[in-house]
């Protein structure tokens, strides 16, 4: 196939507004400085267009009129952040009105043209031109004083500072989930898996606090798509899965098997019903969970969507079983971070080796597996009804990020973040993704400290260190964070 089957069908993206600050006086009394901000000003635009958004470019603010009528325009961008340039020094009368009127999260970015001052030819030209940092106290203080938050202040050089672009890209990330959060529509089918008190969540709670909304979806609508599914869908979805995945023989696990036909066409058709799904009611996610009577279709189809839910996640759409909302947020969080975004709980500790096994029997991101993954027909499901195609593979190895979003006894949600490694070793070839995670200072220590902070079962996984930038989606969403550390 020449189209890769896994290409994301939503590109992740985001819309930042950028404006420059400067102190209109200057203009006048040092001929040449404005145009020479101005592109400066280019050049950071450009970076961060390079990183994957969409930049509303205000230009210079240099007088508390300008400011008003910025202000005005940047209200009605539909932004999802919001960054100041500090060109030179300014004062903060350009950027009050645009804190206080634009209920935007911002972000400051003193970035200086020369890593320092040529003192032999030193002039107050050549101070006004890498004046970045002067005025950011100020603008700061204001912020307090106007009970205003300013999420962050970007320091460093313009050029060849890979600290500040890594800050920068880690706000655009940002940015590319509070776009994809607002409006999304994260579908709810069936109920939770019965006696798991942690699972349950008040879709209303999830609207306020997150901004999206929760369809609540029958095991009738996924049932009526499965009835519309052609033969000739069901033919091209066998070859995507045969382009995706290994078919290995059994290992040591009497309830796997070798991927029989049946269960590889069982797979392709409930794929192909979900595909239907998330296009009838334009969902952006779906958790679910659902019995149904022994032998009867509703249960064959509700039970063999593993194979569908891990292509649609690695195409952008997370998708998680036992009806889990809250773990299903998080996968979409990691998701438009670009770092995955697996459903995960813990497996048995190996002591002996320090780490312990992550991973579930469900929906796992293909896009950061190590190596091809793997179907395994599964005789059945611990815990669960049915039987069919199990998905096999290990995250990619090197560091590894968890989140799993809680709530609270006042009905609250709580972020719960950890960093770890994924390395190499062998995995129990049982049908389920299964990754061993190292975790400092050693993991026994580090999952007791995970535990005590009252998470639910699951959270997403995904690559990468990034507690600092879920850190700050939580500090925009009013949430509480917790980073644990032993």
């Amino acid at each position: 196939m020449s189209k890769n089957p896994i290409e994301r069908k939503k590109p992740r993206t985001a819309r930042v507004g950028l404006f420059g600050v400067g102190h209109q006086i200057y203009w006048s009394q040092f001929e040449g400085l404005l145009p020479n901000l101005m592109g400066y000003h280019e050049i950071l635009k450009k970076r961060l267009q390079a990183m994957g958004v969409e930049v509303v470019d205000i230009g210079m603010v240099d007088t508390s009129q300008a400011a008003y009528a910025a202000a005005a325009k940047l209200r009605s961008g539909e932004l999802d952040l919001l960054f100041c340039n500090m060109l030179t020094y300014a004062t903060s009368s350009v950027f009050a009105p645009i804190l206080r009127d634009v209920p935007v999260p911002m972000v400051l970015v003193a970035l200086q043209p020369k890593s320092a001052l040529d003192y032999t030819k030193a002039s107050t030209f050549m101070q006004l031109e890498n004046d970045n940092i002067c005025s950011v106290p100020e603008f700061t203080g204001v912020a307090v004083r106007l009970n205003r938050k300013i999420h962050d202040v970007v320091i460093g050089k313009l050029h060849d500072d890979p600290k500040a672009d890594g800050e920068l890209a880690a706000w655009c990330d940002v940015a590319k989930v509070l776009h994809d959060l607002r409006g999304a529509r994260i579908g709810l089918m069936g109920h939770v898996l019965e006696a798991m008190y942690d699972m349950h969540a008040d879709p209303t709670a999830v609207s306020a606090a997150f901004g999206v909304h929760v369809p609540l979806l029958e095991i009738d609508d996924l049932m009526a798509c499965a009835a519309e599914v052609t033969e000739g869908e069901v033919k091209e979805k066998i070859r995507v899965i045969e382009s995706l995945f290994d078919f290995p023989d059994p290992k040591s696990d009497p309830v796997t098997r070798k991927l029989t036909p049946e269960d590889l066409e069982q797979a392709a058709k409930s794929a192909c019903a979900l595909d239907r799904l998330t296009a009838k009611f334009e969902l952006t996610g779906l958790a679910y969970y659902y019995d149904g009577l022994p032998d009867s279709p509703q249960r064959k189809l509700a039970t063999t969507l593993m194979v569908g839910n891990s292509i649609l996640l690695a195409q952008g759409f997370p998708m998680c079983g036992e009806f889990d909302l809250k773990t299903n947020l998080a996968m979409l969080i990691m998701d438009r971070m670009g770092i995955g975004g697996s459903f995960a709980e813990f497996h048995p500790f190996d002591f002996d080796g320090d780490f312990i096994l992550v991973g579930h029997d469900g929906p796992h991101h293909l896009a950061i597996a190590e190596g091809k993954p793997v179907l395994r027909s599964l005789t059945k499901y611990h815990g669960k009804p049915g039987s069919g195609a199990g998905v096999e593979f290990k995250i990619k190895e090197g560091p590894l990020t968890m989140l799993g979003i809680t709530q609270k006894a006042d009905g609250g949600f709580k972020f719960v973040i950890g960093e770890g490694e994924s390395r190499k070793g062998p995995i129990p070839p049982t049908g389920n993704t299964n990754t061993r995670g190292f975790f400092p200072p050693n993991t026994r220590d580090f999952i007791k400290a995970w535990v005590m902070q009252g998470p639910t079962h699951h959270y997403a996984l995904g690559i990468g260190h990034h507690a600092k930038t879920l850190e700050k989606i939580a500090g925009i969403l009013g949430i509480e964070a917790v980073v644990v550390k032993a």
